[in-house]
């Protein structure tokens, strides 16, 4: 029996340990897409203790704490920590159950499962190593952990203030992304007071559609001036419903003048912002990220409550693949189309994406993406399902790999899981004989999907 994820943990052959240990291990972590904020990074953030750490704002860790019947805002800090030790013991077969222990181990070296009868020992030697480690605050977290670059997720209205200050800081790169989906979602509330928000970030006048996409275009300069090397787009589907432009121009004055749009309305603007937006994309150089089949603030109450983001969201089930066929055949008809990473929620879509991705590929290595196996994914069988799919669809070796998508300084064990699953799988070819024995080969392979082949996709223009 191996101890408890030690040493050889996901690794089950010498061919896959000799590929994490020797390749991926010590290679630089990217993390093209998180959710940091930029004010923490730049204020060199250092948690208080293990429960801001871990529980504030992680909506991962809240579903499964409601799963065990309790409320993840009640009681004192060690008290909340105390109920989170109760569902750990409760969550075994959940990913949250190796990332909170990597953390506990990569972090402050502590290697016993959380439990109740633990929990107190723990908080305590977590919370004096919080307070007393030099590498454990933001700067430090960077640099133990070896990250190259962080990409976080930004408002076109964002003044960048943090990013510009953080630049002489620290030795990690802190890249904005651009994420404009308050601009494109019409039939979202509060969009005309966000166009109005827009219009004076940018310092123009929004009349029209044209008018949003020559403000984000402003304001998309402003990003590339400060390191921006990504956009961000969440959507439930990729639309699709071309609509002249003096259509879409009604529609949006309608909108703006207090009058609803209809489906078909709203999505016919959204094909319109998002197609004229990959064009500026694609002439700077910039990588699009579109994560799709989010079901979004599913609970009623629990949105009332907390607000988006608090872990009411689900797996959704659109049919994708006619739309998002259309939608990078039109920006291919008219080469405006973006290195492109596509995410999706639903692994049902993986094949759809894997196959409509080698349609469009040209000019850049791997320049459509399948993307990482994404939030209620990135577990070891989703990450399996992702990585095989990739390997057998389109070109594995070009994979820009793992990110956190996280909201906490303490993820980054993430990528070493990512690695570790990555490296198993390697070595379970190795082993049948599905690929030579060749660690220059493989192991080369390994470190670009740890490392390099990000570095590569997202800085070259």
């Amino acid at each position: 029996m191996k101890s408890f994820m030690g040493e050889d943990f996901l690794l089950q052959s010498e061919a896959a340990r000799r590929l994490y240990f020797e390749y991926a291990k010590d290679m630089p972590i990217f993390d093209y897409h998180c959710h940091l904020i930029p004010k923490e990074i730049a204020d060199n953030k250092r948690e208080p203790d293990i429960t801001s750490a871990w529980l504030y704002g992680d909506h991962y860790k809240w579903r499964m704490i409601r799963a065990n019947g309790m409320d993840e805002r009640q009681g004192d800090s060690y008290q909340k920590f105390l109920n989170y030790a109760d569902t750990i013991a409760h969550s075994i077969g959940n990913p949250i159950y190796h990332w909170t222990h990597l953390e506990l181990q990569r972090f402050f070296g502590i290697t016993k499962p959380l439990s109740p009868a633990t929990a107190r020992e723990i908080y305590d030697e977590a919370n004096a190593k919080l307070k007393a480690d030099p590498e454990l605050d933001a700067f430090g977290i960077f640099k133990k952990f070896n990250v190259y670059a962080v990409g976080t997720t930004d408002d076109p209205i964002d003044s960048l203030e943090h990013h510009i200050r953080v630049k002489s800081r620290t030795e990690t790169k802190v890249i904005p992304s651009f994420r404009p989906d308050k601009a494109i979602n019409i039939d979202a509330a509060g969009f005309a007071a966000y166009i109005e928000k827009l219009a004076k970030a940018s310092g123009s006048t929004i009349a029209s559609a044209g008018d949003v996409v020559s403000a984000l275009s402003n304001r998309l300069d402003w990003f590339v001036a400060n390191g921006c090397l990504a956009t961000d787009h969440a959507v439930s589907y990729v639309p699709f419903i071309l609509a002249g432009e003096e259509k879409v121009n009604s529609i949006f004055r309608k909108t703006m003048d207090g009058q609803a749009a209809s489906a078909e309305e709203a999505e016919a603007y959204r094909t319109f912002i998002l197609s004229s937006l990959a064009k500026e994309y694609e002439r700077r150089g910039l990588v699009m990220q579109i994560h799709m089949q989010a079901s979004r603030n599913n609970s009623t109450r629990g949105f009332e409550a907390l607000g988006p983001d608090t872990g009411y969201d689900a797996v959704s089930d659109y049919q994708v693949a006619q739309k998002l066929s259309r939608f990078l055949d039109h920006l291919d008809c008219s080469g405006s189309l973006p290195k492109t990473i596509m995410y999706s929620l639903n692994p049902n879509d993986y094949y759809a994406i894997g196959t409509l991705m080698g349609d469009f590929q040209r000019d850049i290595p791997g320049k459509l993406q399948l993307g990482s196996a994404w939030w209620f994914c990135d577990h070891i069988d989703g990450m399996t399902s992702q990585i095989r799919t990739l390997g057998n669809l389109g070109m594995l070796s070009r994979f820009v790999g793992m990110l956190t998508d996280s909201r906490s300084f303490l993820s980054y064990p993430r990528h070493e899981y990512f690695r570790r699953i990555l490296c198993n799988i390697l070595g379970s070819w190795m082993d049948e004989g599905q690929i030579p024995p060749d660690f220059d080969l493989v192991g080369k392979m390994v470190q670009d999907i740890s490392f390099n082949n990000a570095k590569a996709y997202f800085t070259a223009r």
